[in-house]
């Protein structure tokens, strides 16, 4: 009986909630006083930041081992090279932070130590002593290449002359765009400039830049002849300029606008233009020539194709060795390569075995680039004249890719 009153109450009060909500709403009678509105402001909810995702790094993505390095077809003349470019890495291999997430500074002193007592014909076994293997990823890799051109410039400008090599200007700063809110300004900056208003703003593109923004400001370090040959002398990152009397002057990067960069070839092959179809193969020979051939206004024509790759890379003297990588240590043909340092230690030696027998071998991890981007993505050096324009110009390579790393890194990463 108790249980049965207990649901015949319940069952009573749905049915007098149910019938409350079925009576009309009815006016207050005449006179009576109309409650007013509440005036006081209902609070704006703060919104909670979003913690940014942190960049993907090699250790993120997974890092497995690779074969003894005594089974890999290390060559001695590949090794030596290998060998030097290593030691004049390892300055800063012991004192950077490894962005990759896979080593510690500490990690390399013992093989940096070591290095230089190796006699070059024995670098094969130098590596197998110090190092292990290691796979980021599944290890598929794609390798392009890069050169140091040789182009006409002199230093001061002169008939003939007249595209401008410039310094970094004063006005590139990093600092945050208003749009940004605080909350979420983390990490670096971005480059831009203040402008006459005074806000943060990103800073003149290619297109600006080649209309004269930077022009009359002292910024000219040198002029080139071609202005093709300046653009694509930017993507490589240094150059010789060669005067008319043999003089040589040699440029290296020293910054950027901060714009994203943007491959051209990508843009010309989508577009039909080149590749396929065309009198105008993909590689930076047949870009060049079709930039050459069509001069005309409009999106088709050669410099409004430059144009849309607002990156603009600006330069200085080098004078002495070189050039320099990103490493800030000289890059050498046929054993530096470009990679992203989000993936590989700047300055670990890299094993690529690809579809192009020149490219296979035995690297170091030197040097960064615009387009270099993401895991086992990798651009070799091939030094300068001639046959390394040829070529770099025309490298595309797929295959696999190894890591070297210190021994026991491993073991302390599967630890962790």
């Amino acid at each position: 009986m108790r249980v049965w009153g207990r649901i015949a109450t319940a069952a009573l009060l749905a049915m007098a909630v149910s019938a409350c909500t079925l009576i009309p709403q009815t006016r207050p009678p005449t006179g009576y006083p109309v409650p007013k509105p509440s005036t006081t402001p209902t609070p704006t909810p703060v919104p909670v930041p979003t913690p940014p995702t942190p960049p993907p790094t090699a250790l993120l993505l997974g890092v497995h081992a690779g074969p003894a390095i005594e089974s890999l077809p290390l060559s001695s003349g590949r090794a030596s090279a290998a060998l030097r470019s290593f030691i004049e890495s390892c300055p800063k291999l012991t004192s950077r932070t490894d962005t990759s997430g896979l080593t510690r500074s500490a990690d390399w002193a013992d093989a940096c130590a070591a290095a230089p007592i190796w006699v070059p014909a024995e670098a094969p076994a130098f590596f197998a002593k110090y190092f292990e293997s290691a796979r980021v990823s599944d290890g598929k890799t794609f390798v392009t290449g890069y050169y140091e051109p040789e182009i006409a410039g002199v230093r001061l400008r002169q008939p003939g002359f007249g595209v401008p090599v410039y310094a970094v200007p004063p006005d590139l700063v990093r600092g945050w765009p208003d749009s940004i809110p605080p909350e979420q300004r983390t990490g670096t900056p971005p480059l831009g400039r203040i402008d006459e208003t005074g806000k943060f703003v990103p800073y003149h593109d290619r297109a600006a830049i080649d209309a004269g923004a930077l022009a009359d400001k002292g910024l000219e370090i040198a002029w080139a002849a071609d202005a093709i040959e300046l653009f694509f002398l930017q993507i490589q990152g240094s150059g010789r300029l060669i005067a008319p009397d043999g003089t040589i002057l040699r440029i290296g990067y020293a910054g950027q606008n901060g714009r994203e960069y943007a491959g051209i070839g990508s843009i010309m092959r989508q577009r039909g233009l080149v590749g396929q179809g065309t009198p105008y193969p993909t590689s930076m020979q047949g870009l060049m020539a079709y930039l050459r051939e069509h001069t005309e206004d409009g999106p088709t024509g050669g410099k409004a194709i430059m144009e849309e790759n607002p990156s603009y890379v600006f330069f200085r003297e080098i004078t002495g060795d070189g050039p320099y990588g990103a490493l800030n240590v000289p890059v050498r043909g046929q054993s530096s390569v470009a990679t992203d340092p989000q993936f590989v230690p700047l300055g670990a030696p890299v094993w690529l075995n690809v579809d192009r027998p020149e490219t296979t071998g035995l690297w170091i991890a030197q040097d960064t680039g615009g387009a270099i981007k993401g895991a086992n993505r990798f651009d070799s050096f091939w030094g300068a004249g001639p046959t390394a324009r040829t070529i770099a110009g025309g490298m595309s390579a797929r295959g696999d890719a190894l890591l070297f790393l210190p021994k026991g890194t491993l073991a302390r990463l599967n630890a962790q």
